[in-house]
This record gives C-alpha cells, structure tokens and sequence, in this order.
C-alpha cells in the first residue's frame, strides 16, 4: 500500500506545482506548439531511469525472502536496470534525486500533458508491476512503449479529428464566406440598382424638367412672337391709319384750298360789282368809293390768306374760316350798296310819286267835270296783283297745323309716366332698350343700304305691331311697358326727321331709301306719319308752308328758333348752315309724298301722296317770298319730286312753271 500511496502523493504534488497547476486545453489546435509532442518521436525523460531505479529498489525491500529462491531471475533485471542506467547516464550525473525536485516536475507535466486516461492506464500497470518481479523492467518498457504507441495512435486520431474539425470549420468559414459574398454582391447589385434607378429617377426629372422649360420658352416664344406680331399688325394698322390721315389731310387740303379758290373767284366777281365811278342815271349824287375801297381791302385779305397757305402747304379750317368770313363781309357790303342804292332808287321814286300826285291833283282840280284818266285804274290795278301775295298762312292750313301739334302733345303726355321716370330703374332700361330698338334702325338706313332695307322695315314693323326684337343683344318687346307703344311712335317720328336734318343734308342721295322705309311705316302705322309731320313742322316751318310772326313779349331767340333756326349760348347759327337742314327736310318730305313701299299693298291710296305736294307748291308761291328761304326750299323740292308732279299734273305743272319764271322770280 505504501508505493500506490507514494504514488498518488507524487501525482497531488506534481498538480500543486507551479507547471501543473497551467490549465491546458485538447481542443488548442491552433498553435502548432501543441501538436509537438504528437507529431515529434517517442523518447523517454532523463529521469525515468531514476525514477524505475527508485521504485525497484523499494519493490526489492518487500520481497527480499523469494528474491533469494531465486538468483538466476536476478541477473536479467539487474541487466535491465543497468540497461536503464546506461540510457540514462547523464541524468544522474547532474544533481542528486534527493536533493531536487525539478525532475519529479518534468515527470509530472509529462504525465500531465498525456491526459487522464494515459495515468489510469499507467497506475494499472505499476500495480501490476510488483508483483512480477523478473520481467518487471521488461513490462515497464513495454507499457512505455504501448503507451507511446497508444499516444501516437490517439494524437494521431486527434489530429485527424481536429484536422476534419479544422476542415469543417473551413468549409464553414467558406461557405459563411461564400454566403456573405453573395449577400455583399447581391447588396452591392441593389445598391447600384438603386444608384441606377436614383440616377434614371434624376434623369427623368431632369429630362421633364428640360422638357417643361423648354414648353416654357416655347410658349414664351409663342408669346412674344403673338406679341410682336400684335405689334405688327398695330404698326401696319398706324401705319395705315396715319397714311389715310395723311390722305385724307391732303384732301380736305386740296378741298379747303379749292373752296379757298372759288371764295376769292367769288370775291373777285363781287368786288367788280363795286364800281367807284358808277353813277346811277336816277341818282347823280351817290358815292360808292367807300364800298369800292372796302372791297378792295377784303380781296387783298384773300389774296393775303391763300398766299400764306399755299406757301404753308395747305389751308386749315381757321384759314377757310376767315376766307369765308370775308366772303360773308363782301356779301354784306354789295348787299349795303345794294340796300343803299335800292333805298336811294325807292326815295327817288317816292318823290318822283309825290310829285306826280301833286300834278295829278293839280289836273283833277283844272278837270273835275271831265272823266277819270284810264292811267290811274291800271296802276291801281297793280298794286291789287302785288297785295294779293299773302303774308300768312291759309286758316285751314293753319287748323291742320295746329292739329298735328296738339296730337304730338297728347302723344308726349300719354307716356309721360315712362319718360319722368328716374327713380325705377327697371322702368328707365325699358325706356333706354325701346328708345334703341327704334332709332337705331332708322340710323342703319343709307345710300348704299340695298336689300338691308327690307330687313330694317321689317324690324321697325315688329316693334310697332307688338312682337320681340333683338337689340343690343337684347329682347325687346313695346308689350313690356302700357306707354310703350306712344313712346316708340314718337321717337320713331322724330328720328326720321333728324335724320333728314343731318343724313340728307349731308348725303342728298339717302333721302330715297329714307323715304320709302317711312312712307312704308306711314303707310301700315299711320300716327308714325302724323307724328313725323308734327316734328317736321316745328323744325321747319317752312314745310307748312307757315312763317311765324314775331308776338309781343317774345324775345328775338326764341322767334329765331321758331323760325327753324338753332340758338346755343345765344349765337344763332350760320345762315348756310340753317338752308342746308333745311333743304335735308324739305328733300326727305318731297321724296315721302312720291315714293310708296315696294312690298306693301298697292291698291290703297298713299297716305300723304303727291296732291299735299301740289297744295305745298301752290300755297308757297301764294305767300311772299324770303331771302335765300324761299329759293333753296323750292330748289330742292322741285329737283327731288319734280318729275313726279310733272307725270301727276302735266299742264298744270307746266303753268305753274311759267308762273315761277314771269311772275315769282321778280319778287
């Protein structure tokens, strides 16, 4: 018991020493350092032999009696240990077993670094060993070997498992590798497919952003090409416009500059009227060197004025204007040597008169018993024929004068609720889109209007009959108020007037188609016609025939406008411009009393045809003429509707032209 108790406390002690007590690990397959001792020979330690030397010795002390049975036995193990011995020589010359403990160390981490199964094996063997004492030595060598064998053999089987281990892990760390390339790849490929797609996404953004912008400075180009063109056409158009300016600034230049011409032919022909030394044959004593020096003057001012245009380039109306004004001046003076020559000429035959009276009574005093002289029955007798021209108007033309006036005031005052109306204001769009609907297609009618004037007549007719029409984008309808009607029929009628004041006395040739659109109106609507006579009878008096007498109390405006004339700001306007409205009207009323609408009913009677004419003509030559009145209105009444009165009257017409020329134009 005592060797297996030494043997166990050499092995606790080799695990308190400082090599036993390093922890080592069979898996460390890492270092190379630890597979050493597996792949290096088998060799044994220094101090084994010392080690079997020591633990023989104590074997031999136990069995000393039958160690002397047996001598021969002695001999083979006593050459086993020499053997032993002779292995190991140089151990045991270095220090005593005794005194150091350093190979006991070596033995153990020999024996540590075997492993546990390799001292159980070992500890079997020296138990066993004992007890056999010859071949002991032999055995121990044996197990040595078949230790070293079974060590190799196991480092061997280690490191073929670790080597498969080492395998496995590579295969693993290969394929983990492998694995996480793949992943690392297949990351790096949809990074750069997003790269892509982020790149392909700008791209497009760039590109829709390109294209926007250059949408953008397409439409801007469009623009500005719009733009210029507008411009342009806005400077072709000025430029137009500015050539027609210019065009027409040359002819009413050239205009102005003939009428310039014909007021200094006109001036000229008057001032040779004037001459100094005229000498009335009746009228020894009368000077007309003034009028003569004034007439002179006057053409050197016109001669001054064309003169100073010409060298301007052409009149303006300030120079047309002052040409005319000495023209009227020069008018005015051949009429004031006129008047005072007449005066002169009347003074003279006054007293020529007188004293023939005083001869003739003187006669009737020295003949009182013997008959009248014939000669004072015809001079008698010829002032009858001048007294029988009358100043005034007939009663009965008087009567229908007054009547057309008085229906034209009824008129006014049946639709005096839609015309003060100023507070409605649904009442005064009425008012504004009836007044409209009748004025404005009477103001379409013109000279060159050709078949719109069935589409006007029809219009006016709708209105006046009670249906809708369009105007101004519009409906209309006279329905939509109870004076609507009345208020339509009056302004229908003084638009029609107005405009043979303004058209026809501007374009004498609109006064036909005028004409047949209101005798048609007449024609089916017969309060048109005489609510047209009314307004033509208070703007042109003339048209009655009607000259009005100056009352008391009134003042000399106001007798001005009943005399058609037009007053503002207390100036009357020019006498030229009083003949031509009236003309435009007179015109207008002999070109209505002739004309008949086309489309309408030819068998009935014209409602104011050729006979009130006829009675206009005959009262007028009735009536004392007037200045510059009388002879334009008969002018233009005759050239319009002359030819008509000659197919209707025939002799009669022509009696009453001779009348005209023998006996009218004297006077």
């Amino acid at each position: 018991m005592q060797p297996r108790q030494l043997r166990w406390e050499t092995l606790a002690a080799l695990r308190t020493s400082g090599k036993g007590r390093l922890s080592y690990c069979r898996h460390w397959l890492q270092d190379e350092d630890i597979l050493e001792g597996c792949t290096s020979p088998l060799v044994l330690s220094p101090y084994s032999g010392w080690v079997l030397d020591r633990m023989i010795g104590q074997s031999a002390q136990e069995i000393t009696p039958s160690r002397s049975s047996t001598p021969k036995e002695s001999n083979p193990l006593a050459n086993r240990s020499s053997s032993l011995e002779k292995v190991t020589p140089a151990s045991r010359q270095g220090s005593s077993p005794l005194s150091s403990a350093e190979p006991i160390t070596d033995f153990a981490y020999m024996l540590t670094t075997q492993g546990n199964d390799d001292l159980s094996l070992l500890e079997t063997e020296q138990e066993v060993f004992p007890a056999v004492l010859p071949s002991k030595v032999a055995e121990v060598e044996g197990c040595i070997r078949m230790y070293e064998e079974m060590h190799r053999l196991k480092g061997k089987e280690g490191l073929r498992q670790r080597q498969e281990q080492q395998e496995q892990m590579v295969r693993a760390v290969y394929d983990l590798a492998s694995e996480q390339l793949k992943r690392f790849d297949e990351l790096k490929e949809l990074k750069q497919h997003q790269e892509f797609q982020d790149l392909q996404e700008v791209m497009e953004k760039s590109s829709k952003e390109a294209q926007g912008q250059q949408e953008k400075l397409k439409e801007e180009h469009r623009h500005r090409a719009k733009v210029l063109n507008l411009k342009l056409r806005e400077a072709e158009q000025q430029r137009q416009r500015q050539e027609e300016l210019e065009r027409l600034r040359k002819e009413e230049g050239q205009e102005r500059l003939r009428r310039l011409y014909s007021i200094q032919e006109e001036v000229l022909q008057l001032n040779q009227q004037i001459d100094p030394n005229y000498r009335h044959k009746d009228l020894p004593r009368i000077d007309l060197s003034a009028y003569s020096n004034r007439g002179n003057q006057i053409c050197g001012l016109v001669s001054g004025l064309i003169r100073t245009t010409s060298e301007r380039g052409f009149p303006t109306q300030v120079d047309v204007a002052n040409t005319e004004r000495a023209l009227q001046e020069m008018r005015g003076l051949i009429s004031s040597m006129q008047q005072e020559i007449a005066a002169a000429v009347e003074e003279k035959r006054r007293k020529d008169e007188e004293e023939e009276r005083q001869k003739k009574k003187e006669l009737l005093k020295k003949e009182q018993m013997k008959a009248q002289t014939p000669a004072p029955a015809q001079q008698s007798g010829g002032k009858q024929q001048k007294e029988g021209l009358q100043v005034k108007a007939e009663e009965s033309t008087m009567q229908w004068y007054q009547q057309l006036q008085d229906a034209a005031e009824q008129c006014i005052a049946s639709f005096s609720g839609i015309s003060n109306c100023k507070d409605n204001n649904e009442v005064k769009k009425i008012k504004t889109d009836l007044q409209k609907a009748a004025t404005i297609p009477v103001s379409q009618i013109s000279r060159i209007a050709g078949s719109q004037l069935r589409e006007i007549f029809d219009k006016i007719n709708n209105l006046l009959s009670g249906k809708s029409v369009q105007s101004g984008g519009r409906t209309v309808s006279v329905t939509q108020h109870p004076q609507g009607l009345d208020f339509v029929y009056y302004k229908l009628a003084e638009k029609f007037v107005n405009q043979g004041e303004e058209e026809v006395a501007s374009h004498r040739d609109a006064a036909f188609p005028i004409a047949v659109v209101a005798s048609g109106i007449w024609e089916i609507h017969p309060r048109v016609g005489d609510l047209f006579l009314a307004h033509l009878h208070k703007k042109c008096p003339y048209s009655v025939p009607f000259y009005p007498a100056m009352k008391e109390g009134t003042s000399m405006e106001e007798y001005q406008r009943m005399l058609g004339y037009q007053v503002k700001d207390s100036k009357v306007e020019e006498q030229d411009h009083f003949l031509k409205r009236m003309s435009g009207m007179i015109r207008l009323y002999a070109a209505i009393i002739q004309l008949r609408w086309p489309y309408g009913n030819k068998q009935g009677t014209h409602p104011h045809g050729l006979n009130y004419g006829w009675r206009w003509l005959a009262q007028m030559l009735n009536m004392e003429p007037l200045a510059d009145v009388t002879a334009t209105l008969l002018f233009d009444f005759l050239e319009v509707c002359g030819n008509a009165l000659m197919k209707q009257y025939q002799v009669q017409f022509w009696k009453m032209m001779l009348l005209i020329r023998e006996d009218y134009f004297p006077r």
